[in-house]
């Protein structure tokens, strides 16, 4: 009864942590807002939660230094802090960052983080380092050009681990392609619970309330700052030095929004330069209408774009207006 009823308190207060920060996305960003307000104080009901772990206290630096407010900064309006301390939540009514030791409360935080050091050490360690700086086992700096994940943020690990990209097939690829995921989303969260305890570092992983979002505007900053690489049509499109901006087709919301906050591979980092709002337009805009396109005009011919779908046309019609002509011409 013991065991039973100390595992249940530490579920409960998971569970209050989460429910305070809105995290769940079951929960309204309106009751955040109420509940949080515009202050920077310390969530009470974050008490029983135990430390995440590490010697980190308050704020983690966030990357890039940016000091804009609701733009994936940890100077956003809601800001909640468990009891020691730590920055546990961040963000405003359209997207929350959450430290990923708290998105599963129904596993103990500790447990979260040993399992995660286990994965790590088990899929990562032979290329990122022991201790997660790029430094292979026996190494030296900068030997097989491993990033450092000690100063990524757990948006960044999530997203590479998520999409399947790492562990990667290979240490010769020039740029590991989307594919189906090695390890689950379970364990992609611990592994990120890990390193943030060791070397914490904002953005966080971002929940975005896709309630009241814009689409024109979406669509609209998304030819601005996305088109050019991924195309008008989001099927992606080579880049220069055998990379690829990859198709954006069947994309996570929550992998849309980290890709956006952390700029993986050659894509530009957007925190501290699109705010939360903005961020949940394009979002919305991407799993709305480039992930399932509407074709009011007819047959969609596969997103071609104006272009090709002009060349399409062109063909179509003169050869059906000249297979017309030589009918004609034969009948008479």
């Amino acid at each position: 009864m013991g065991r039973r009823s100390a595992a249940r308190g530490r579920r409960l207060g998971a569970l209050a942590l989460l429910a305070t920060a809105g995290a769940l996305a079951a929960l309204p960003f309106a009751q955040l807002a109420s509940a949080a307000s515009t202050s920077q104080h310390r969530s009470t009901t974050s008490t029983t939660l135990p430390p995440p772990s590490g010697s980190w206290r308050g704020v983690p630096p966030a990357y890039p230094p940016f000091d804009r407010h609701d733009s994936g900064m940890p100077n956003s309006t809601i800001r909640i802090f468990n009891k020691y301390g730590q920055l546990a939540v961040y963000g405003n009514r359209s997207v929350l960052y959450v430290l990923p030791q708290y998105l599963e409360p129904d596993i103990p935080v500790r447990l979260l983080i040993a399992n995660g050091e286990q994965l790590y050490r088990a899929n990562c360690q032979a290329c990122h380092g022991v201790d997660a700086n790029g430094v292979p086992p026996q190494g030296t700096p900068g030997q097989g050009g491993f990033p450092s994940l000690q100063a990524v943020g757990p948006a960044a690990i999530d997203f590479w681990i998520e999409s399947g990209r790492m562990p990667a097939t290979s240490t010769r690829l020039t740029q590991p392609a989307r594919r189906p995921a090695r390890l689950d989303h379970l364990q992609a969260i611990e592994i990120a619970a890990w390193i943030t305890s060791r070397w914490p570092i904002t953005p966080y992983i971002p929940k975005v309330n896709l309630a009241g979002a814009d689409l024109a505007a979406g669509a609209a900053l998304f030819s601005a700052d996305c088109a050019a690489c991924h195309t008008i049509t989001g099927d992606g499109d080579a880049l220069a030095n055998s990379t690829f901006a990859p198709s954006l087709r069947d994309i996570p919301l929550m992998q849309v929004a980290e890709a956006l906050r952390t700029g993986p591979a050659n894509m530009p980092v957007f925190t501290g330069n699109l705010t939360d709002a903005q961020m949940k337009d394009v979002v919305a805009y991407v799993v709305r209408k480039i992930e399932h396109p509407q074709n009011p005009g007819g047959v969609g011919l596969g997103g071609l774009g104006p272009v090709g779908e002009g060349f399409v046309g062109l063909a179509l019609g003169v050869g059906l207006l000249a297979l017309i002509g030589f009918w004609i011409g034969d009948r008479s």
